[in-house]
């Protein structure tokens, strides 16, 4: 099941995807009052994921609100989140090789402990949305397709075998890097987290669509071009793993959103790099998901 942020006739509304993706289905259509996708995820009863279910499998004639997907504009499923988004640094192996053939260090092929650090993110981007150049400070621009996973418990200390039972659902996030900025600073926060860095979308979907870990096809595509091509079970450290051991420490809140690093061919990784000028459009897509679209603005 697919669950929508869209904006239709100037109203901003929370809906969910028809099974065959030609129409959105308001949720206040079936007496759901949410006024944003952050409240779906922390109140989502049961009984209301049941009967979506199920109405997402009807004909749209006598569903009040009803509208063809080609006429409404789909935005990021959570526009302003709550807290800094939680990364994975380095978590696909190939990765972790460019990375370190870019900065010119030495990698022996072994990653013992996952790599975290925080994206800080003011509003997220639309899946058809802009992303800054930020061209006076970043010479440098990067892509990184990633699978966002969205916390719908609240998990502290969380043993792997029950990850599951607290994941809400999944999206598509680009983890847009200033490279420049990022290196210059030693650490990787500010160069993530410029206004206009977190494309998101284009739903998300529900996690139990969708067998367990889920092997999500994922690839970036750069004006057509194929960069990065693999599947989310190549993960170095998966779902189970970085809930639980974050969970160790620290309470991860309903609405968390953990974006579970990139695969290989970021433009960094080419020789020479390929990294993004204005105009460039570029796609991240994941087999099921969806696929998001932004162009890089002057």
């Amino acid at each position: 099941m697919k669950l929508l942020t869209y904006e239709v006739d100037r109203r901003k509304d929370i809906g969910v995807m028809s099974k065959d993706e030609m129409w959105v289905y308001p949720l206040r259509a079936f007496g759901m009052e949410y006024t944003s996708m952050m409240e779906v995820v922390k109140g989502f009863s049961q009984s209301e994921k049941d009967l979506l279910e199920h109405v997402s499998g009807l004909e749209p004639y006598g569903i009040t609100g009803a509208a063809m997907r080609s006429e409404v504009r789909i935005l990021a499923p959570i526009e302003a989140p709550e807290q800094d988004i939680i990364c994975l640094g380095l978590n696909y192996m190939e990765h972790a090789e460019e990375s370190a053939r870019f900065k010119k260090e030495a990698f022996d092929g072994v990653r013992k402990e996952a790599v975290y650090f925080s994206k800080r993110v003011n509003r997220t981007v639309g899946p058809d949305g802009e992303i800054s150049s930020h061209s006076d400070i970043v010479d440098s621009l990067d892509y990184e397709a990633e699978l966002g996973v969205i916390i719908g418990k609240e998990a502290y200390r969380v043993p792997k075998e029950q990850v599951r039972d607290h994941i809400f659902g999944y999206t598509i996030i680009n983890d847009v890097s200033a490279r420049n900025v990022q290196n210059a600073h030693k650490q990787w926060y500010f160069g993530k987290s410029l206004d206009g860095f977190t494309p998101m979308g284009p739903c998300i979907l529900t996690a139990d669509s969708v067998e367990y870990p889920p092997k999500f096809p994922i690839r970036s595509l750069v004006n057509g071009e194929v960069r990065q091509e693999s599947n989310t079970e190549r993960m170095i450290f998966d779902i189970d793993h970085i809930v639980s051991e974050l969970s160790m420490g620290m309470t991860l809140k309903a609405g968390t959103i953990i974006s579970t690093g990139t695969p290989s061919g970021v433009g960094m990784g080419f020789t020479p790099p390929k990294f993004l000028k204005a105009g460039d459009v570029v796609e991240c897509v994941i087999d099921g998901i969806g696929s998001i679209k932004n162009t890089v603005s002057e």
